[in-house]
């Protein structure tokens, strides 16, 4: 078992979606190396997976090796794959809150999410959050903003703005925002990863960081003066760089995250790079979160198609991350 922490707890995610088959494949790779459970209806789970319900998190380092602990939390309808209930959307987000109700009264080391179908959730019980992050976020007090990382072994990156039309990004992407994600995620590098002097790399907004005005303005208008500032405050920082040189094999060796101005500026180099092994971090939350880097899957959901090595690497991190640093 992991250096005696919590277990981590998975939380079950969208029960018509790949979710709970991932958790399985999951617990097959991983039992006896560390401890988890998973949180949901065990009739979601898939036909032939041991398992045996505990009643609180202390019994799971006992009982993983042989079967896959699980907290029973009983939805209204049976997981058909693919096709979602409606009737079992409150069930996941009962789920995600007494999950998150586990690791901030520290029975749980660290939560990993199985994903979500936000549709689902809207249709079926009104969820009236923007996706997983944001409701973490207002379950954990909303006090600080959450900040999504992309993590690998090839790779930390972090974008400032996410799910949003390119053409907002310029309005969206503020110095405030663009100052509080530099500053959640160095904080980050040094409580949860470990990293006493954090290297931060920052792209630029534009093709070739503007080229001094000449593609763009945002980084002589304002992007280079924080830069600066924040450097001058003792932020190691590079930066504004071009986006298009900074994530090949020996640009990555000189930082330990990037921050990137928008999603697939972001997400289009770590999934080039490591697609299977791409994890989704939360920062900025009082708790560790992680999460597969991908969604549902209801295509292949039921089929044993669905590769688990995101999830494996979800409850890796996690754990590694509460077990004193990676």
């Amino acid at each position: 078992m992991t250096g005696g922490i919590a277990p981590v707890v998975i939380s079950c995610g969208e029960p018509a979606g790949v979710g709970p088959e991932i958790a399985a494949d999951a617990w097959r790779t991983l039992r006896g190396t560390l401890p988890l459970a998973w949180m949901g209806d065990p009739r979601h789970l898939p036909t032939g997976v041991p398992y045996e319900i505990i009643e609180h998190l202390g019994q799971a380092s006992e009982i993983v090796g042989d079967a896959l602990p699980v907290l029973q939390h009983r939805f209204p309808e049976p997981a058909h794959p693919g096709q979602p209930e409606p009737r079992n959307a409150q069930g996941v987000i009962d789920v995600i809150a007494a999950c998150v109700d586990l690791v901030t009264y520290g029975e749980a080391s660290a939560l990993c999410t199985a994903p979500i179908h936000k549709k689902a959730l809207i249709d079926g019980a009104g969820f009236a959050y923007p996706g997983h992050t944001e409701y973490l976020q207002a379950l954990s007090g909303g006090h600080a903003r959450a900040v999504m990382m992309l993590a690998s072994d090839a790779l930390r990156v972090v974008p400032v703005t996410i799910h949003i039309a390119l053409e907002d990004v310029p309005r969206e992407l503020t110095p405030e925002l663009l100052r509080e994600t530099i500053e959640t995620t160095h904080d980050a590098l040094r409580t949860r990863f470990g990293i006493a002097n954090p290297r931060i790399a920052v792209a630029g907004l534009n093709p070739h960081a503007g080229e001094g005005g000449a593609m763009g303005h945002q980084e002589l208008d304002w992007i280079n003066g924080l830069i600066q500032q924040m450097r001058s405050e003792g932020f190691d920082l590079m930066g504004p760089l071009p986006a298009d040189t900074m994530f090949h094999a020996r640009a990555r060796q000189t930082y330990d995250a990037a921050i990137a101005m928008y999603h697939d500026q972001a997400l289009i180099p770590i999934k080039t790079l490591d697609f299977d092994r791409g994890v989704n971090v939360t920062l900025g939350l009082p708790f560790i979160r992680t999460s597969p880097d991908h969604g549902t899957a209801f295509d292949i959901a039921g089929k044993g198609q669905a590769n688990p090595t995101s999830m494996i690497e979800a409850i890796k991190l996690a754990a590694r991350m509460a077990g004193a640093g990676v």
